[in-house]
């Protein structure tokens, strides 16, 4: 089964970390991502822009668009993990991994999906 582990964490946070901080953290959650890898369980990886580009389209009635995600937390969205687990215990075991890799304050959250449609060289160059 197919899991996403959301990965949310203080923008302000994450922001205001030096290049070598956020070079070091990406380089331990990369020995996860490897090893993931080599176990056939890691799909799609993203690491998400800033939520000062983002655009929410708010639905019913007549659709808007607003700028940013406006969610009531200081914790956003920052990326996400695509994992194929024989059960939830191996993808929260995939989560504590992560979690262990970048030690900051946020959190993930294990969620299975109902749908996976993995992405070709031809959806991802649209």
């Amino acid at each position: 089964m197919h899991y996403a582990i959301l990965c949310y964490d203080s923008e302000e946070d994450v922001g205001s970390w030096t290049k070598e901080e956020d070079d070091a953290v990406m380089s331990r959650l990369g020995v996860v991502q490897e090893r993931l890898t080599k176990e056939g369980k890691l799909g799609p990886v993203a690491r998400l822009m800033p939520t000062s580009r983002a655009k929410t389209l708010r639905k019913g009635g007549a659709s808007h668009f607003t700028d940013g995600p406006f969610a009531e937390t200081k914790e956003v969205l920052l990326g996400f993990f695509i994992v194929d687990c024989a059960t939830f215990e191996e993808a929260l075991e995939a989560a504590r991994d992560l979690a262990r890799a970048n030690a900051s304050k946020g959190c993930y959250e294990i969620r299975p999906l109902s749908l996976f449609q993995p992405a070709t060289a031809q959806t991802m160059s649209r």
